[in-house]
């Protein structure tokens, strides 16, 4: 790729922030910081490169989607992180949402059922030289119990309920966004997930569209 392309890329990127993030209502400057920083086009396939800064999903293949930017920084802002947070992440997918995660928090441990997927986005983080991102192949609704609690939860597939397993894995006072299925149609509602001494709250926050969340326990 030239100086050029590189350059043209990040204007896009630039744009994508201010259009796609902050005009939309999107104003935590740590998760603008890192999608402003974060290469989109790493993270599609290289028929997809001039597209990765619009505002949709692209297929990255295996049946699998990288999330438009708007909803990835919307759920990154929702989760209320710090320098200190320790998140997991189900479903790592291309790995785009792992890297924003990643330049904001302490360690960010990833599960992904799909190798050649995992694979795909390990090297990018190789790339990239993240050190703070742990990754797992395996069944994500289960989620990463030797590591628990984590201070938040991001799910990156629609689940046909509350993963409990998921919440069990989450530290008093943490929060976790993950889409769920609504009704007879398929339609999909962002669930926010906070959990208190007196249990958990959930707050509904918009429609979503997500690949479903494939348990080998469950489905």
């Amino acid at each position: 790729m030239t100086d050029d392309s590189e350059t043209i890329l990040t204007l896009r990127r630039e744009r994508m922030v201010l259009e796609q993030l902050e005009q939309r209502g999107v104003n935590d400057p740590q998760v603008l910081g890192a999608m402003r920083k974060v290469p989109r086009h790493f993270f599609v396939p290289v028929e997809f490169v001039e597209d990765a800064y619009k505002d949709g999903p692209l297929a990255i293949g295996e049946g699998q989607t990288i999330s438009q930017p708007y909803v990835v920084g919307s759920m990154t802002a929702h989760l209320h992180l710090t320098p200190d947070s320790k998140v997991l992440e189900i479903g790592t997918g291309s790995g785009y949402q792992t890297a924003i995660l990643a330049e904001i928090v302490k360690v960010v441990y990833s599960i992904e059922r799909i190798g050649t997927l995992l694979a795909q986005a390990n090297q990018i983080f190789q790339k990239l030289k993240y050190e703070n991102i742990k990754t797992r192949l395996g069944d994500g609704s289960l989620g990463w119990p030797e590591e628990a609690p984590f201070d938040a939860i991001v799910v990156t597939a629609a689940a046909k309920s509350i993963p409990e397993k998921l919440v069990e894995q989450l530290h008093l006072g943490g929060v976790m966004i993950v889409p769920i299925e609504r009704g007879i149609h398929g339609q999909q509602e962002l669930i926010k997930i906070s959990k208190t001494k007196e249990g958990i709250e959930t707050k509904s926050l918009y429609p979503v569209r997500f690949v479903q969340l494939k348990s080998d326990t469950v489905n």
